[in-house]
Parts: C-alpha cells; sequence; structure tokens
C-alpha cells in the first residue's frame, strides 16, 4: 500500500533527535510556532537544489540530503550566524521509501552535528527537487554583511579551492584520479563542510564577509560591489591542497571560478592579519591571505611576476553557465 503524504512526513521527517527549547511549535500544524531570543537578529537563507542543475540523478540520497541542509547552513556561516530551525520543501517524482530513509538520514546526521531542528515544510510530487531554508540567530550589530569591506582590507578565504571541482570534473568523467584522490575530491563535493564555528569566531574581527559557492571571483564580486570597492587577488596564494596539485594540472579556473567550495572569503583591516591567524590556529581548515581591497572597481588576478591572469570564466551564473 502507498504511503500517503502525512505518512511520508510521519515516517521519515519527525524522527530527529533536535527538539529545541525555543521551538514552541514545530513539524504536524498549519505553521511553526518559534521564538527569537530578546536581542537577537534572525538571519533566514534559502537555497532550492533542482536534479540535472545542482546535482547528479545518481548522487547518494544520503550525500544529497546532506548536502541541501549544508549549502544553506554555509549561507549562515558567512552571516556569522548561529544556525537554530530549518524548513524542507521536498518534490519528488514517487514515493521511493530507501531513498527517502537515506535522504533523510544524511540531511538529519548534519542537522543533529549543528543543533538544528527542522520545524516544517512541504511534500509534492513532481521533478525531484530540494528546496530547504534555514535560520540562525546573531547579535544585530555582530552580523557580517557583504557591504563593509574597505579599500587597504585583506583578503581572506578558509580551507583550499578546487577540490570540489575536481570531485564533479570525476563524476561526470571529464578526468579520472585514483580510488583515495578520487574519494577526497568526491568528499569535499558532495559533502562540503559549512564554515559555522570559523563564522561565529569572525564575528569581531571581519568588515565583510560572504561563502564560496560560485567561485572566488564571482563571490568576492558580490562583496566588492556591495562594499563599492574592488581587489586584486595574488593568484599563487589562493590555497589549494596536495591532490589538486598533481591534479589540477595548474589550472587556476578552478579554485578561481569554478564554485561549489563552500568556504568563506572574508576581509579584515591589515592590523588584525596576526589576529586572524592565531584565531584560526584553532580550526582544521586553516587561512590564507589572498589579497587586497583597492579602491578601483573589479576584481583583477596577478601572478608572483606581475604579470595579469585573466581566467576563462568569472563563475557559476545559473542563467548563463552550465553547472557541468
Amino acid at each position: 500500500m502507498a504511503l500517503s503524504e502525512f505518512q511520508l512526513i510521519e515516517n521519515y521527517f519527525t524522527r530527529q533527535t533536535v527538539t529545541r527549547a525555543d521551538v514552541a511549535l514545530g513539524i504536524g500544524d498549519d505553521a511553526a510556532l518559534l521564538r527569537v531570543p530578546s536581542g537577537q537578529a534572525l538571519a533566514v537563507s534559502i537555497d532550492t537544489l533542482v536534479e540535472g542543475v545542482h546535482f547528479l540523478p545518481e548522487i547518494a540520497p544520503a550525500d544529497l540530503g546532506y548536502r541541501a541542509l549544508a549549502v544553506n547552513l554555509s549561507d549562515l556561516a558567512a552571516m556569522a550566524a548561529q544556525p537554530a530551525w530549518a524548513t524542507l520543501a521536498l518534490t519528488v517524482p514517487r514515493i521511493d521509501e530507501p531513498w527517502l530513509e537515506q535522504f533523510s538520514a544524511g540531511f538529519f546526521a548534519l542537522a543533529q552535528q549543528h543543533g538544528v531542528q527542522l520545524v516544517g515544510g512541504n511534500t509534492t510530487r513532481g521533478p525531484l527537487s530540494i528546496s530547504v531554508q534555514v535560520h540562525g540567530f546573531v547579535p544585530e550589530t555582530q552580523a557580517l554583511q557583504r557591504r563593509g569591506a574597505r579599500a587597504g582590507d585583506l583578503i581572506f578565504v578558509t580551507g583550499t579551492l578546487g577540490d570540489a571541482a575536481l570531485g564533479l570534473q570525476a563524476a561526470l568523467k571529464k578526468i579520472v584520479l585514483d580510488p583515495v584522490p578520487a574519494q577526497f575530491a568526491a568528499q569535499r563535493w558532495l559533502r562540503p563542510v559549512p564554515r559555522v564555528d570559523e563564522g561565529l569566531a569572525l564575528r569581531e574581527i571581519a568588515s565583510a564577509c560572504i561563502d564560496i559557492s560560485d567561485g572566488l571571483l564571482a563571490d568576492l564580486g558580490h562583496v566588492c560591489d556591495a562594499s563599492r570597492a574592488g581587489a586584486r587577488i595574488f593568484v599563487e596564494q589562493v590555497p589549494v591542497s596536495t591532490l589538486f596539485h598533481a591534479a589540477g594540472n595548474g589550472n587556476w579556473n578552478l579554485p578561481l571560478s569554478a564554485g561549489d567550495d563552500y568556504e568563506l572569503c572574508f576581509t579584515a583591516a591589515p592590523q588584525h592579519r596576526a589576529r586572524v591567524e592565531a584565531l584560526f590556529r584553532r580550526f582544521a581548515c586553516g587561512v590564507s591571505c589572498v589579497g587586497v581591497i583597492e579602491s578601483m572597481p573589479g576584481v583583477r588576478c596577478q601572478m608572483n611576476d606581475g604579470r595579469s591572469l585573466v581566467p576563462a570564466q568569472r563563475g557559476y551564473d545559473h542563467f548563463v553557465t552550465p553547472k557541468s
């Protein structure tokens, strides 16, 4: 006997382990009732993942559930917000119970890591797509924004860039990687780590921040536009992994433009550089200074020998560049 919509919700999306005191009423009614702590602003972000656009049909459901939440938590990290709640709108072509079991397991595994309670959503039939909305708290005066960068500020990025792009290229069979590097690259692409703790730690240090979803150049460009400034990137200071050194063939387009890294790009005044570097000794991802904010608009790329680098593309655009 086929499951009804409400049985689907009951079986797969009410069995979460996170229950928060600030949730007065969660799943099961027409709307959730939620309490925002005094003195806190509510940060809200939403992302939609569509099969064939944001993920390949053969992606494991557990990876998809994890990723659907991770890319949203990355937005909260960029705002220095503490994650609290999520809603999920799930469109599926049919009820596939093993798929739902794995999808919800991947989703809730990450939700538990960050204390996120699923408080509502919707399910319907149609082409596979997932929309997740997340909510987090941040003191109003400490929220990081894209605006705020000033000429002379240094540009930092967390982690390494380009690995997720290698993972996607391997999945599309555009490159061949040995098994161990292939597994690492696939993990970086399928299960990005939202830098929530790092974002929280930057509340009183960073002047501007954004997460790197569409590529460093594109996302830094958004910071520059919002801040009415420009930037210079010193290409060979952009952090890449040992895997990328071995398999990337010196293709700087991937770490600069490919996206899907979900690392943080932030700016800070030069006098805070030592403080930033000391702070990130606490975090396994590390941090790298990759450039400087300038007054002239635009984002420029410079090699160590002074030559300019003009990447093949500046980043991903849903309405211009195919994701694959």
